[in-house]
């Protein structure tokens, strides 16, 4: 297999060796990821918490008004799932390039990892709540990501913005978009971008501005059109990229100044177990709703902030104690087996 980026020797570790923190395949972590990743898990349970309180009635329209839940609309609504469907592509194709350099069938890795998750979403899905995106990720991974590895970095570079693009002018439909952001990740890694990922705050610094001045007009036109509305579905998808992209880079510059060590002390340990955290999320909501009266759409917005809160709370301190003895999360630890067929260490040395 043809790879266009060249890993370093650290890369070609087997999985579970040495006693530094690695990825599923083994490679040594890429902080950044894991502080977007924590920080897009932080933006998702905000945006979660109605509608998995409402076991699948809450839709998006509706609204419990106030002021409150005007700027979770503005700042939370559809601007945190981009960010996880490309970090989801970025891992994709980062397996991808350690599993050709350990074995012969890098793809049936890719495939067994995919399938695993595509049981885990199906199972959240029945069991708890039918909003899963597991199950999403992974379909669209084998209908999408995983066809992909077979073509040159060029043209699925060329292609990603093509679903972007084709989703906003049919309404900001998800599953074209999450497609569209798989293959932005992969072709950020295959181009070698993610290894330069810190290596200057000027990029990032520039494209937020940028971003963020594209973001200011269509979110006037969010605010100025109706609900059910065809330019307020593309809106709200437009805006979501946009301000996603503005939350990274800002992300980015900030791990480059002395924030750094707060913002891996407190968004690391839940991107390290995202999923473990994600899927604990939809079991911690159903039982806080317990707690609250009236339908969760009706809620607000400082109810919604308080259980959001108080659950990354216990998640942060669960994660930041189970990973000073274990090298995963279990459910991570459990998916990186599946992956490879073959039993890792869990513990720390």
């Amino acid at each position: 297999m043809h790879r266009e980026n060249t890993s370093s020797p650290a890369v070609r570790l087997r999985p579970g060796e040495g006693g530094h923190a690695t990825t599923s395949a083994g490679r040594p972590r890429i902080a950044a990821l894991d502080v977007v990743r924590g920080f897009a898990l932080c933006g998702i349970l905000l945006a979660n918490v109605q509608p998995i309180a409402a076991t699948g009635a809450f839709t998006a329209t509706s609204d419990p008004g106030g002021a409150e839940a005007a700027w979770l609309g503005l700042l939370v609504e559809q601007r945190f799932f981009p960010i996880f469907s490309l970090l989801f592509g970025v891992g994709f194709s980062l397996l991808l390039d350690s599993a050709a350099a350990r074995t012969a069938r890098p793809r049936v890795v890719l495939l067994r990892r995919l399938l695993v998750l595509l049981a885990l979403g199906v199972a959240h899905f029945v069991l708890l709540w039918h909003g899963d995106i597991l199950s999403t990720y992974a379909a669209i991974g084998l209908l999408v990501l995983l066809p992909s590895t077979w073509l040159p970095r060029l043209a699925v570079a060329a292609l990603a913005p093509v679903f972007v693009a084709v989703s906003l002018l049919i309404g900001g439909d998800r599953l074209v978009l999450i497609a569209g952001l798989f293959l932005l990740g992969s072709a950020l890694v295959r181009y070698g971008m993610i290894d330069r990922l810190e290596r200057s705050a000027r990029v990032p610094a520039v494209l937020a501005l940028v971003l963020a001045a594209a973001a200011a007009p269509v979110l006037w036109l969010q605010t100025r059109s109706d609900s059910v509305s065809r330019a307020f579905s593309i809106s709200l998808a437009g805006a979501g990229l946009l301000i996603a992209g503005v939350y990274v880079c800002v992300l980015l510059v900030a791990l480059r100044t002395p924030l750094r060590p707060v913002l891996q002390t407190v968004f690391a340990p839940l991107g390290r177990m995202a999923l473990t955290n994600y899927l604990s999320a939809t079991v911690l909501v159903l039982v806080a709703s317990l707690a609250f009266e009236g339908p969760p759409h009706t809620w607000p917005g400082s109810t919604v902030l308080l259980i959001a809160g108080v659950i990354l709370a216990v998640q942060w301190v669960w994660s930041t104690l189970w990973l000073r003895r274990y090298r995963q999360g279990p459910l991570e630890w459990l998916w990186r087996w599946a992956t490879w067929a073959r039993r890792p260490p869990l513990r720390r040395g």
